[in-house]
């Protein structure tokens, strides 16, 4: 490409870093200016955490296993990529989903919308809340609402408006395992904001979600599904970007040490090799941390020091069907933090994701760690195995042997948005534009931790880049 064109480098070859490419190309190609894009990544594939194993008849997912189909910035790569015809929805049979209570297994209400009771009768008569939690709960009808718009905890929000018992057996399980974080540490506006404008709104936070919900409607056809996933794997989008992008340069095993200003208002990104790499524009799409390194020299980079990781774990186990009969009706369960549990939650993947086991086989997911409790996370593999499948005997009674299990340890993968955390980014963004313009900062860490979120971040950034 001749030296005229605008020269980009992407730091990050996750989801959000092929995303950036993908659209800053095209946005570019539309503008008639032309570019040489480089992403460069440090690990040895690209894709970030997204990994798909395929074995035996499985698809295993190793990182992330679905995405929120209501979030449409995944849904509209995919018709880009021409890949939405392999996109699959959730099997039907398993929307029911359970919560741990003292060891047994409940039922979670129908009508739950994001934890939220928006059917009376249901939440009444379940088992998870005690009657006193239950006419707590109710209070949200007569609670006056808090009118300020200044941010607070997703814990506190709850337990303002619902009380302590339904944050603790039904709203943590199942809004933290998102993050796999503590509720109290969490931002509201960074996490769940509708909550906050619902509640302002309606007066209610239980009498406004009513009012809002509606049923999940996919581009997908007619079939209706809360999350979508490839029928090959989440790989599937990864393999087709890196496939798209064959005239943007694609660097594994690339790490970067440095970046510092260059010639005619560009910048110089200085590899670990030595290496030093000339761009216009430079977008870090890395985990806060390591984007804090970078960006030090330019801006007040606290608000990414901020931003806490917690350490995770999945554990796959594959079982006979035969061995498992009758137990499965559901596409899992979460385990409140109060449970004391080794695991958090457990997805019956083979029931939830028709396509991803043989018929005679099953395939369950169990997630480890969380906030202040991620010591788990390092043991060795049969430790770990063992701790999973002393909380499945004795949780759902699973006796058997498992076939096989797969173990993925994702160290400091997810970022916790501490309270304040938009007023941080922003003014981190502003202070990045008007001292360092044409250094652009994206991610996980920013305005939404699920792939959707990711895309949509790295499109519209891509889209202000063009504009600038």
């Amino acid at each position: 490409m001749s030296d005229s064109a605008r020269k980009i480098v992407i730091v990050g070859g996750g989801l959000t870093g092929l995303s950036a490419a993908f659209y800053i190309r095209k946005f570019y190609k539309e503008k008639g200016v032309p570019v040489q894009i480089s992403v460069l990544e440090k690990g040895r594939s690209m894709g970030g955490k997204i990994e798909t194993l395929h074995r035996d008849g499985f698809v295993i997912e190793k990182g992330p296993d679905s995405f929120l189909a209501r979030k449409t910035a995944m849904i509209d790569l995919a018709k880009e990529l021409e890949l939405d015809h392999e996109l699959v929805s959730m099997n039907p049979a398993a929307k029911k989903t359970y919560i741990v209570k003292r060891g047994e297994l409940h039922p979670m209400p129908p009508g739950l919308v994001l934890g939220i009771p928006t059917e009376l009768g249901p939440f009444l008569k379940s088992g998870l809340i005690s009657w006193s939690g239950k006419i707590r709960a109710l209070m949200d009808f007569l609670i006056p609402a808090r009118k300020s718009t200044e941010d607070e905890s997703l814990g506190h929000f709850i337990e303002r408006r619902l009380g302590a018992e339904v944050l603790s057996n039904v709203t943590e399980p199942l809004l933290a395992g998102i993050y796999a974080g503590d509720t109290y540490n969490l931002s509201l506006k960074s996490t769940f904001p509708q909550f906050g404008e619902v509640e302002r709104a309606h007066g209610s936070l239980m009498r406004g979600m009513m009012t809002g919900k509606k049923p999940v409607e996919t581009h997908t056809g007619t079939k209706r599904s809360a999350f979508l996933t490839f029928r090959q794997g989440l790989q599937t989008l990864i393999h087709g970007l890196v496939h798209e992008l064959t005239d943007v340069e694609q660097r594994l095993e690339t790490e970067v040490a440095s970046i510092r200003r260059g010639g005619k208002g560009g910048y110089e990104v200085l590899l670990t090799d030595g290496e030093v790499l000339e761009a216009d524009q430079v977008v870090v799409t890395t985990p806060a941390f390591s984007a804090a390194k970078l960006l030090e020299p330019f801006v007040d980079v606290s608000p990414l020091k901020a931003i806490n990781y917690v350490s995770v774990a999945n554990v796959v186990l594959a079982f006979e069907k035969k061995e498992l009969e009758g137990v499965l009706d559901a596409s899992g369960f979460l385990v409140p933090r109060k449970e004391g549990r080794n695991i958090t939650a457990c997805t019956w993947t083979s029931m939830k994701w028709l396509h991803t086991s043989p018929d005679d086989r099953v395939l369950l997911r169990c997630y480890v760690g969380r906030s202040g409790d991620e010591q788990n996370v390092q043991l060795p593999d049969d430790a770990l195995t063992d701790l999973v499948l002393k909380d499945l005997r004795e949780l759902m009674g699973i006796q058997a042997k498992p076939l096989f299990s797969e173990i993925t340890r994702l160290p400091k993968s997810m970022p916790q948005y501490p309270v304040g955390h938009l007023e941080q980014i922003a003014s981190l963004r502003k202070e990045l534009g008007s001292k360092a313009p044409g250094l652009y900062v994206t991610g996980a860490a920013f305005e939404g931790v699920g792939l959707p979120d990711c895309i949509k971040q790295a499109k519209e950034l891509a889209q202000r880049m063009v504009g600038e």
